[in-house]
């Protein structure tokens, strides 16, 4: 008999006035996400910005995660995965060049395991409300 594992998958992009560069400078600022995600009310990284370096970030009201850096390449992209007993959440946070100093900046969530196709949605819920605050802050705009 097989057992099929459950897996929810989304992803939203947004079109920055700005470069890569600009754009990840905000990544790698990781204390500042908590300007531009209100999805996030403290977080904590416990190293450098880089594969491997786990972090710490705590919702609101709810308890704090604790996640890893399972990819970053600079000003390109970056991958960080949760796990919570047997689901596995791992979102992709991606960088495009476009004409004119331009950037396609896009999230990608996937979740699989039990329960991916309710706490996925749920993750997800914030993602043009958290691209559109931080194209904001990039491009110097208020949100």
């Amino acid at each position: 008999m097989t057992t099929s594992i459950e897996t929810w998958r989304a992803e939203h992009s947004v079109d920055a006035d700005a470069t890569p560069e600009a754009i990840w400078a905000r990544f790698r600022d990781v204390a500042g996400w908590t300007q531009w995600n209100a999805g996030i009310e403290t977080i904590a990284l416990d190293g450098p910005f880089a594969a491997g370096t786990w972090f710490t970030m705590k919702p609101p009201g709810q308890e704090a995660l604790r996640s890893r850096l399972v990819e970053v390449r600079e000003n390109d992209a970056f991958v960080d995965e949760t796990r919570v007993d047997e689901l596995v959440v791992t979102v992709a946070h991606r960088l495009a060049p476009l004409a004119a100093g331009r950037t396609r900046v896009t999230y990608s969530v996937e979740a699989v395991g039990p329960g991916a196709s309710e706490i996925g949605p749920a993750i997800a819920s914030d993602l043009p409300d958290v691209l559109a605050a931080l194209v904001a802050i990039v491009e110097n705009k208020p949100a």
